[in-house]
């Protein structure tokens, strides 16, 4: 289509004037943009202007003087627009600096011992001022009772003397395991004697708990306070109010604390790092953490099944302390279907080389034992129902007068200690929370489903 000179030169003339427009708006938008600027100066002026002024008319100040407020001002709002981010680009990178908290960190961060506990070591408990006592409170993890323990507490007799009736009383310490961990604390001072337990804090505790495979109870452990000498004090029923009622992971625990009671209560008792699949012997294998039991999961070509022990509390104790706990057992907890027969036959196979023949004797024994009840992952422990006329006695126990210890420290010295190379860890069998052996016998002591 032929197009004419005369439409030609009317476009041409059109887009002239829609060109014109366009400047026109980007003139006015640039005039408005600018005016906002100068508001904003001279809002952030007025204070300057008012202070040099110094009750002076503003008209009547000198060119130098206005123009050095206004250099200011816009040094000032250059600040401003950096700080918001607007001039990003201009900003000139922070040299990198360590220290500081990590946001990964989480339990390892711990107080800050105060400078005041080299004068408490020197001084008996019940010689310990106020402040001291607070101090010490704050120490083990109690710190929420420190203002009011101020108040009433006079010294370290104070706290010995007091009953637990009183220290719920008078600094309100109503959660169980606090006062417990409190009363184990005094006790220590009153007996004078410094267990290698009471080196271990409530912030290793939940590491601990990650080694042993249960890291979902870290919170309840954690705002309980539960540090080293109250694993050897915890009680069935102190397990049930931490919320732990998988027969099984009481199970987990008690063998972790026997693990613990073994090795002196040594924090760097657990292995952690993968060694030499091809050497493992019992007495290495109790030691095993549960990521360590995945590790020798993926050894055996079962590296699909190792993700599912997360969470399962299985780890080296369990597996060789506890003989109730088999190859089926296992594969229960990874989730081995039963029509995999090839399968769950590769791992009872590999299984019992891993436990050796000594304590795969003793599980089939206990399995052919009359009363034996099998190991399930479902089954749920129960607190034993008191009558009516032991509530009132309840109270008034001690510490030391529980008799149904988790984890029992009466549980002999094991052979390896002794001397004796035969039965490496044959005394550390039957110490199920729920069955025990009295010579041929299985007796109930906690109930089930």
């Amino acid at each position: 289509m032929w197009v004419l000179p005369d439409q030609l030169e009317s476009q041409k003339l059109g887009l002239m004037e829609e060109v014109s427009c366009l400047k026109l708006k980007l003139e006015n938008m640039e005039e408005k943009h600018i005016k906002r600027i100068t508001e904003k100066i001279k809002d952030t002026t007025n204070s300057d202007l008012s202070s040099v002024s110094s009750g002076v008319d503003s008209g009547q100040q000198s060119p130098v003087l206005q123009e050095n407020v206004k250099n200011s001002s816009i040094r000032k709002l250059w600040g401003k627009m950096k700080r918001t981010g607007v001039l990003s680009d201009d900003i000139e990178p922070t040299q990198f600096k360590r220290g500081g908290f990590r946001a990964t960190a989480g339990p390892r961060l711990t107080r800050t011992l105060d400078s005041g506990r080299s004068s408490r070591a020197h001084t008996p408990f019940s010689k310990w001022t106020t402040e001291q006592v607070c101090g010490w409170l704050e120490d083990i993890g109690l710190g929420q009772y420190v203002s009011l323990a101020r108040q009433w507490v006079d010294s370290g007799q104070t706290l010995l003397s007091a009953t637990p009736q009183e220290l719920e009383k008078e600094i309100c310490i109503k959660h169980p395991l606090h006062r417990k961990k409190l009363q184990l604390s005094l006790r220590a001072f009153s007996y004078k004697t410094m267990e290698k337990s009471s080196e271990l804090d409530h912030i290793w505790v939940t590491r601990w708990l990650d080694d042993v495979g249960l890291p979902q109870y870290k919170d309840q452990f954690y705002e309980s306070k539960v540090d080293g000498r109250m694993l050897q004090y915890l009680t069935v029923n102190d397990l049930l109010f931490l919320k732990v009622t998988s027969q099984l992971h009481h199970l987990s625990i008690k063998c972790a604390i026997h693990v613990l009671h073994v090795n002196k209560f040594n924090p760097n008792c657990l292995r952690r790092r993968p060694g030499d699949e091809n050497k493992t012997s019992p007495s290495e294998v109790v030691q095993w953490s549960n990521h360590r039991v995945m590790e020798w999961l993926r050894s055996v070509d079962l590296a699909e099944y190792a993700p599912n022990l997360r969470g399962s509390g299985v780890h080296g104790g369990l597996i060789i302390l506890e003989p109730r706990f088999q190859s089926e057992t296992l594969a229960m907890l990874l989730n081995i279907p039963p029509q995999k027969t090839l399968l769950r036959r590769h791992l009872a196979t590999n299984f019992n080389s891993l436990v050796g023949p000594q304590a795969q004797q003793e599980k089939q024994e206990f399995a052919n034992a009359s009363g034996h009840a099998p190991l399930t992952t479902t089954a749920k422990v129960r607190p034993t129902k008191l009558g009516f006329t032991n509530f009132r006695q309840l109270r008034k126990l001690r510490v030391d007068e529980s008799a149904d210890y988790i984890c029992p420290m009466d549980t002999g010295t094991p052979p390896a200690l002794s001397g004796t190379p035969k039965r490496t860890y044959g005394s550390f069998r039957g110490i199920s929370p729920n069955l025990a052996r009295d010579s041929d016998r299985l007796e109930k002591v906690g109930s089930k489903n």
